[in-house]
């Protein structure tokens, strides 16, 4: 998989840590920066990552700031994100499962090296249960962001 990554200043020494692991993985990164401590707006960096995921230059991206929080709300701005803040592994898992998110956000003011790595390693290695109730709920997203009713929604 091809993988975007993007960090904001807090969150670059986590940046560089997970390169180092989705090679480990074998997977191939975008990196949308930054890449210094300098203060920064996560909402320039969030949106390089989320965007190259929308433009299909990459298959999902993950985003880091402080507390994560900035970085989720404004992926989940660009048409086709779905961006998941995620604290552990089963939530990462159960983006993946249930939600089909294609963005992993992160806080790295909260959360040490080691959880980091094995969150981002648990979700991109889970995949979309993409029938039945799960798929009709995301359909139901896709409708929500075009400016639809969900409740219109038949199959």
């Amino acid at each position: 998989m091809k993988i975007a990554i993007a960090a904001d200043h807090r969150g670059h020494a986590a940046k560089e840590k997970i390169v180092v692991l989705l090679g480990e993985m074998g997977h191939e990164f975008i990196d949308c920066g930054t890449n210094s401590t300098k203060s920064c707006d996560y909402t320039d960096l969030a949106w390089r990552g989320a965007k190259a995921v929308a433009a299909g230059e990459a298959d999902r991206a993950v985003l880091i700031c402080g507390s994560g929080i900035g970085m989720c709300i404004t992926a989940n701005k660009l048409k086709g994100i779905r961006a998941a803040l995620c604290h552990d592994e089963l939530s990462a898992q159960m983006s993946r499962r249930h939600n089909n998110a294609n963005v992993l956000c992160l806080a790295s003011d909260v959360m040490g090296d080691e959880l980091m790595r094995r969150i981002v390693a648990s979700w991109l290695s889970e995949t979309f249960e993409g029938s039945g109730r799960h798929e009709r709920r995301v359909r139901k997203i896709v409708m929500v962001e075009n400016g639809e009713d969900p409740t219109s929604y038949s199959e």
